[in-house]
């Protein structure tokens, strides 16, 4: 059905033309049929008046609705119905936000349902592995050496990252996390985050490369801290078993460049832009969670920074740039 006071921006304006409208049509009809019995010309004027303002009043209120048909969709969890808000008045405000929160509860819905099933295929594959190597133990098929309890120790570290991370994607979410910058040297951050990262029993080669060597950041350094270990831990789960990792850190524009490069395989440029996103492993399975690199691009966004993969002649290079504060 047509809507002709669409382009009125007040609501009240179009009460008023309503009003007007039925009024003027009623004395139309009283004029045209002035010869008529009193008791039939003002039936028909009722008729017409009536008819008038439900031609008018339908498009007026059919946005309402509409509205009202799609939260009760809502309510059974169909978030894909949308209202027509070609209307330029308070009611059309109000349908152009609803349509705003009906795509923001799908997003949200959509993305509750791909964490569910996501969480639910990474924590499956440690339990399901640990449970065979106990069966196997308790039903004596095997015997509980340092080889078997090694896998089961790397199975339950597998678990303790996913639930870490995931309490961190958690804050994310929940906007919970706020900066605390302070000014420090830079190499001796990159050198403290590199120690802390190291395994004795699966010794690293990394390498800090920091000019000038007295170069000085202005950042969170707990968030900083979770970009640069997502990053080099990052190097070698995918780099081959000698693979040597540089992190190099420069100035730029009053802050700062940080770049995370090793000699592996490199990322092919059609996944670089799927890289930071949740769960994306590029098709690795050893045993990472795919949630690292979506941390770090999101403690980069809060520092209003840039995180990318950037060309070089071998293996994959992701550089952090962080503006001045």
């Amino acid at each position: 059905m047509p809507r002709p006071l669409d382009p009125l921006r007040s609501f009240k304006v179009k009460t008023g033309l309503l009003v007007v409208a039925a009024l003027f049509f009623a004395s139309l009809t009283f004029w045209v049929t002035a010869r008529w019995p009193f008791r039939y010309a003002l039936v028909l004027a009722l008729l017409v008046s009536l008819a008038v303002t439900q031609i008018l009043a339908h498009g007026m209120t059919s946005p309402l609705r509409a509205m009202t048909a799609a939260a009760r969709a809502m309510a059974t969890g169909d978030y894909s119905r949308r209202v027509r808000s070609t209307s330029r008045d308070e009611i059309g405000e109000l349908a152009r936000a609803f349509n705003q929160m009906a795509e923001d509860l799908e997003a949200a819905d959509r993305y509750r349902r791909e964490l569910i099933g996501n969480v639910s295929h990474e924590l499956r594959t440690p339990i399901s592995a640990l449970q065979a190597l106990l069966e196997n133990v308790v039903d004596g098929v095997e015997e509980p050496d340092p080889a078997r309890m090694r896998v089961a120790l790397d199975q339950t570290e597998r678990l303790g990252r996913l639930v870490a991370e995931l309490l961190d994607l958690s804050r994310v979410e929940g906007g919970a996390v706020q900066l605390e910058r302070e000014n420090f040297p830079v190499r001796e951050f990159l050198e403290d985050v590199v120690r802390q990262s190291e395994d004795p029993r699966r010794p690293r080669r990394v390498t800090v490369d920091v000019q000038p060597p007295h170069l000085r950041a202005d950042a969170d350094t707990a968030r900083l801290h979770q970009v640069v270990t997502n990053l080099v831990d990052n190097a070698f789960r995918h780099g081959p078993a000698r693979t040597r990792v540089v992190v190099r850190a420069r100035p730029d524009a009053g802050g700062v460049i940080i770049e995370v490069e090793d000699d592996g395989p490199g990322i092919a440029p059609g996944e670089r832009s799927r890289v930071f996103e949740r769960f994306t492993r590029g098709g690795s399975t050893d045993g990472g969670t795919g949630l690292g690199l979506a941390i770090a691009r999101w403690a980069v966004d809060l520092h209003d920074g840039r995180i990318e993969v950037v060309d070089t002649a071998e293996g994959c290079c992701i550089r952090v740039s962080l503006p001045a504060a």
